[in-house]
């Protein structure tokens, strides 16, 4: 059964003190654990509801402590405010990082654009080949290539390329497209 009580001790250190209930004689004995936790720390002459049990000594104990009305939240001194300005401006930079990181992949985007568009006159076969990020820029010799794709992109786009010794369409046969 609830009951109400006043807080009248209170040993902060230990964690423990006593309560005068409303309508029965004698201080009953409150543990820091019957209280929520909710931050607030017991303070003395606090009105407060519990329910009472019989301790493992067989000694009544009020349990279950409650606080009337709305939840408080206090802060220890020194104590970091609330979080939720700081929430705000975390939201905005994330905001700015987001529409940062955009503005630098429409860029990169848009300039690759430009370097295959800009090929598209020496481009023999430019309408079927997939855009790329190889342009044609003067090198004809496997020695010059860095991979079989590249050596591949360059032979099929590129005009005066010296890749295919023996004219079966395969690039650079001994050095990168086994």
């Amino acid at each position: 059964m609830r009951t109400h009580g006043t807080l009248t001790k209170w040993n902060d250190d230990r964690g423990f003190g006593f309560i005068t209930p409303a309508k029965q004689d004698g201080d009953l004995f409150v543990h820091i654990s019957a209280f929520p936790r909710d931050g607030t720390r017991p303070r003395l002459n606090e009105l407060i509801s519990f329910e009472i049990e019989a301790g493992p000594d067989g000694k009544r104990r009020a349990v279950r402590v409650m606080r009337p009305g709305p939840p408080r939240v206090e802060r220890a001194a020194g104590a970091r405010p609330s979080l939720r300005p700081a929430s705000a401006l975390g939201g905005a930079l994330t905001l700015a990082a987001v529409i940062g990181l955009g503005a630098y992949g429409y860029s990169q985007f848009t300039r690759r654009t430009s370097a295959v568009e800009s090929t598209a006159g020496t481009a023999p076969d430019q309408s079927t080949s997939p855009l790329s990020n190889y342009s044609c820029d003067g090198r004809t010799a496997c020695s010059e290539m860095t991979s079989c794709a590249e050596a591949t992109y360059f032979i099929r786009n590129c005009p005066n390329t010296k890749m295919d010794g023996d004219g079966d369409g395969v690039p650079c046969e001994s050095q990168w497209c086994n």
